[in-house]
């Protein structure tokens, strides 16, 4: 399973700033981080490659 910190959401929503990250991923729609590490949440990066592709569909994939 790859996984996904917020630098790697951050370029997968297309370089978006780290604050317009924080705000997509706290969206109720967005899926669940697999675990909170001191370096923060992670997540699955097939989940949130789908969501994208969900509810981003002009959103070019890296």
């Amino acid at each position: 399973m790859r996984l996904a910190g917020m630098s790697e959401i951050q370029q997968m929503l297309g370089g978006v700033s780290r604050q317009r990250a924080s705000e997509i991923v706290n969206r109720p729609s967005f899926p669940a981080p697999l675990d909170v590490l001191a370096t923060g949440r992670i997540w699955s990066r097939d989940a949130v490659a789908e969501w994208i592709r969900k509810n981003r569909p002009t959103q070019r994939e890296d």
